[in-house]
C-alpha cells in the first residue's frame, strides 16, 4: 500500500474536459463542472519504474518475502507488544500527551532506516501480529514523508527526547541521503526505495517538493549548524517550474517519462496545498498574484456543491479580485475544503500559525471546521469519537479518503477515525482535542507501544493495526506545538521565505 499524499491532496482543477479554472475576465461562472469533478478517475501515476538494484537484493536472499527480515534488520527498532494496558496510561491530559508524544516518536525512529535515516512509508502488523515474517513493510518513501521526518527530529529535540547533538546526527544522516538520490530539475521524484536508495516513480509532485522544502526551513531556522546545507536544497528548487504563468495555476506535478505536465491543478485555496503556494512565492519563485487566483467559494452557478453558497461573489483583497463566498452549517459559517478531511484543513498549520498571522480568515476557518468535525461526526454520524481525515482503512490493505461531507466541495465520505485528525486540532481546541485522543485510547484497542494505530471503524471497532509514517508524524508535530509553545510554528515563521509571506496572508476576511 502507498499512501499517496498526491492524489489526496487539494482540489485537482483538470483542465479537459472539466474545463479550466479561470477568474480573470469571468468567461466561465463556474470554473470546474463539480459533477464531473466527483465522477472523474483518479489521477495517473505514470509508468512504473522497477528498482533494479532492490529486486536483485531480495533474489539475493530467495525473494520479497525472504527479504522482510532483513529490511526489519535495517530497522531503528521494533515492537515487543501490540498493546499496551489502557489502564497504565496517564489519567491527566499534559501527562497523557506527553506520553503520546513519547511514544509516537519512538515509533517514528524505530521504523527508519537505521543507515540512510529514511522513514518506512508504512508498517503492517498482519492480524495483530508482530512476527517479522508476517508483517508487511513499506520500504519506500517520499518527498513529504522525508520533510516530515526532518521537522519531528527537530520536534524531538525541543521537546527534551533527544539531546542536540543527536538531533544535528540524525539530520546530517537524513541530508547526506538526499544528496544520493535521483533528482529532477533539483526536484525529488515522488518515490524512493529506502532498501536501495532507487526511485521507484516518474512523477514529480509539487506536494511532496513543498513538504521537504518545509522541512528544510524548519532545520535551518532551528538548527543554524545546518542552514547552509539547507539552504542550498533550497536554492537548487525553482517552484515555478509546476507553474503556469497564463492561467496562473500550480499544476499537481510532471511526469518525466511524458516530458508533461498532470492535467490536474489545485484550485482551492482552504486545501494543504495552500502552505506549498506560500513556499513558491515566499522563495519567489511565483508571483504572490498566484495566492488569489485560488478559489476560495465556487459561485452558485457551479452545479454539484454539497451546500448553497452563501454570499458568493467577487472581491478585492490587495487589488486581487477573489472568488469569495462560505457555507454555513447550524449558524457556522465556514470556507470548504475539496473533500472535508481534518489534514486539507489543519495540516498546513502544523508549520504555519494561522490563528496568529490570519485570525479572520484561515485562522478563523480553522476552528469552525474542528467545531463542525466534531459535532457533525457526534450529532449526525453519531459515533462516540471524531476525527475524519484520509487514513489507512481497517479490514483491508487500503488507503481511503475520508471526511465530513459538508465541510467539502466535493465531500469524502465518512467511515473511519484516524487519531491524527484528532491530533491536528490541538491547534484550534486541545481541550476537546485531547478528550477524543484519550476516548479513543480508552474506548478501543488500537494504542501500541508505539502510540496510536492508524485508523478505527468506531461503529465496529476494527483497528487497522498500521503505522504511516506521515499520518504518525502530523500527531507528533501537533504535539510538540501543543506540549512546546508553537515551537515547530515559530521555527517556521522565522525562515526567511516565511517572513515574505506571513504579511500577505492577514489582510483577509473570510466572512466580511
Amino acid at each position: 500500500m502507498r499512501t499517496r499524499l498526491t492524489a489526496t491532496l487539494g482540489l485537482l482543477v483538470m483542465c479537459s474536459p472539466l474545463g479550466c479554472h479561470h477568474i480573470s475576465g469571468r468567461k466561465n461562472p463556474c470554473p470546474v463542472d463539480l459533477v464531473a469533478a466527483r465522477q472523474a478517475a483518479p489521477p495517473p501515476q505514470g509508468a512504473p519504474v522497477v528498482a533494479l538494484k532492490k529486486k536483485a537484493w531480495e533474489r539475493s536472499f530467495g525473494g520479497e518475502e525472504a527479504a522482510i527480515p532483513h529490511i526489519q534488520a535495517r530497522l531503528g527498532g521494533w515492537p515487543q507488544r501490540l498493546l499496551v494496558d489502557e489502564a497504565a496510561l496517564p489519567s491527566t491530559d499534559a501527562a497523557f500527551a506527553s506520553r503520546l508524544a513519547r511514544d509516537t516518536w519512538r515509533g517514528l525512529d524505530a521504523l527508519s532506516d537505521r543507515t540512510n535515516g529514511l522513514p518506512m512509508d508504512t508498517v503492517h502488523f498482519v492480524d495483530g501480529s508482530l512476527a517479522v515474517p508476517r508483517a508487511r513493510i513499506g520500504d519506500y518513501t517520499s518527498g513529504t514523508n522525508i520533510g516530515l521526518r526532518l521537522i519531528t527530529i527537530v520536534a524531538a529535540r525541543d521537546l527534551h527526547l533527544i539531546a542536540p547533538t543527536e538531533a544535528v546526527e540524525k539530520i546530517r544522516r537524513v541530508l547526506d541521503t538526499l544528496g544520493h538520490l535521483e533528482t529532477y530539475n533539483g526536484f525529488l521524484f515522488n518515490f524512493y526505495d529506502t532498501t536501495s536508495l532507487e526511485r521507484t516513480s516518474n512523477f514529480v509532485s509539487f506536494i511532496d517538493s513543498s513538504w521537504l522544502t518545509a522541512g528544510l526551513m524548519v532545520v535551518r531556522s532551528a538548527l543554524p549548524e545546518l542552514a547552509v546545507e539547507c539552504s542550498r536544497f533550497i536554492a537548487a528548487t525553482d517552484f515555478g517550474f509546476f507553474y503556469d504563468r497564463r492561467t496562473q495555476r500550480i499544476s499537481h506535478g510532471y511526469y518525466v517519462d511524458r516530458g508533461a505536465r498532470s492535467p490536474y491543478d489545485y484550485g482551492m485555496l482552504y486545501t494543504e496545498a495552500r502552505l506549498g503556494s506560500l513556499i513558491a512565492i515566499g522563495k519567489g519563485d511565483i508571483p504572490e498574484a498566484q495566492w488569489f487566483e485560488m478559489v476560495r467559494m465556487f459561485p452558485t452557478e457551479c452545479g454539484g456543491q454539497l451546500l448553497t453558497p452563501r454570499a458568493a461573489r467577487i472581491k478585492r483583497v490587495r487589488g486581487y479580485e477573489v472568488a469569495a463566498g462560505y457555507y454555513e452549517w447550524q449558524g457556522l459559517r465556514y470556507v470548504p475544503s475539496w473533500g472535508g478531511s481534518m489534514f486539507e484543513a489543519l495540516m498546513p498549520a502544523l508549520l504555519l500559525d494561522e490563528q496568529r498571522y490570519a485570525p479572520r480568515s484561515l485562522g478563523g476557518n480553522d476552528a469552525v471546521h474542528a467545531d463542525i468535525q466534531r459535532r457533525y461526526t457526534s450529532e449526525e454520524l453519531v459515533y462516540p469519537v471524531w476525527g475524519i481525515s484520509p487514513s489507512a482503512t481497517p479490514g483491508s490493505n487500503g488507503y481511503g479518503e475520508y471526511g465530513v461531507k459538508i465541510l467539502g466541495v466535493r465531500g469524502y465520505p465518512a467511515g473511519v477515525v484516524t487519531p491524527h485528525a484528532a491530533a491536528l486540532a490541538l491547534a484550534v481546541a486541545p481541550q476537546v482535542a485531547l478528550t477524543d485522543l484519550r476516548a479513543l485510547a480508552q474506548r478501543y484497542p488500537m494504542y501500541g507501544e508505539y502510540g496510536f494505530y492508524d485508523a478505527v471503524d468506531p461503529l465496529t471497532g476494527a483497528v487497522t493495526y498500521r503505522y504511516l509514517a506521515l499520518d504518525q508524524s502530523m500527531l507528533f508535530i501537533a504535539l510538540a506545538n501543543y506540549l512546546n509553545d508553537h515551537c515547530i510554528q515559530n521555527h517556521f515563521a522565522a525562515d526567511p521565505i516565511a517572513q515574505k509571506v506571513l504579511p500577505m496572508i492577514g489582510e483577509e476576511n473570510f466572512f466580511d
